[in-house]
C-alpha cells in the first residue's frame, strides 16, 4: 500500500470515529474497528485489494439504515462524498460504495446484485461481529435500545422473512437469534471466516441452551 493510501486510511478511520461518537453501542467505532481488524485477519488468505477492504470496512456502517428511518441511500452517499472529497479513484470509490449497498442481511433472502472478493472479505467480517460473545451482547444492547422484550415463548420466530418483514420486524431479542444469527455461519464466503464463525455458532447454541434452562428454572 502507497504512503498516499495509508494517509488516506487513517483519514477515513478519524471521520468515521468522529461520525459515529453517538452511535448506539453495537453500531459503534468500536464495532468498526472489530470489523476492520477480522477483515485483516480473513484477507491474509485472501487474494484482494487490501486499499478497498480497509476503506469498505471502515465505511460500512458509516449511516446504519436501522438508525436513519431505514433509508439505504444515506450510508453510500455519505461515504461516497467523503471519499471524493479525500481524492480517493472514481473506481475505488463505486467498489466501495458498492460494498456498503449490499453488505447487510436483510433477512438473508435477498439476492446479491454485486460481488467482488473484497464485500466477501468485509461481509464475512461484519458477520462475525454478531456471532460469539460479542454477538450475543450487542443484539442485546439493540434489543434494549430497541425496549423490546428480552423472550416472549408465546411469539415464534419467523424464518424466511421478507426484506421488508425483516426490517419491520419488533419481536423479541431471542427471536433475533433463529431470524439471522444462526443462520449466518452457512453463510459465510472464505475459509477463515466459516473456521471462527464455527467457533462462535457454538457458542451460541451454549448459551441459548443455559438461557432456556435458567427461563425454565432448571439450572
Amino acid at each position: 500500500m502507497t504512503k498516499t493510501q495509508q494517509d488516506q486510511i487513517q483519514l477515513t478511520k478519524t471521520f468515521v470515529k468522529t461520525t459515529l461518537e453517538h452511535a448506539e453501542g453495537g453500531h459503534d467505532w468500536f464495532h468498526t474497528l472489530r470489523v476492520f481488524k477480522n477483515c485483516l485477519l480473513i484477507s491474509e488468505t485472501e487474494s484482494v485489494d487490501h486499499f478497498i477492504v480497509a476503506l469498505g470496512a471502515l465505511l460500512h456502517d458509516i449511516a446504519d439504515s436501522k438508525f436513519n428511518d431505514g433509508d439505504e441511500s444515506v450510508g453510500p452517499q455519505k461515504a461516497r462524498e467523503f471519499l471524493f472529497g479525500i481524492n480517493i479513484d472514481s473506481a475505488v470509490i463505486e467498489h466501495v460504495v458498492n460494498i456498503i449497498s449490499h453488505i447487510s442481511f436483510k433477512g438473508g433472502n435477498e439476492p446479491q446484485k454485486f460481488q467482488s472478493p473484497e464485500l466477501d472479505v468485509i461481509q464475512d467480517a461484519d458477520r462475525l461481529d454478531a456471532l460469539g460473545a460479542i454477538g450475543i451482547a450487542r443484539t442485546f444492547n439493540y434489543g434494549g435500545f430497541k425496549n423490546r422484550k428480552i423472550f416472549d415463548p408465546s411469539i415464534q420466530p419467523k424464518l424466511n422473512m421478507t426484506k421488508e418483514e425483516y426490517k419491520a420486524s419488533t419481536a423479541p431479542t431471542i427471536n433475533h437469534f433463529y431470524e439471522k444469527l444462526l443462520l449466518l455461519k452457512d453463510r459465510m464466503n472464505t475459509k477463515t471466516g466459516k473456521k471462527i464463525a464455527s467457533n462462535r455458532h457454538r457458542f451460541m447454541e451454549q448459551f441459548l441452551d443455559q438461557f432456556y434452562a435458567e427461563w425454565d428454572g432448571e439450572k
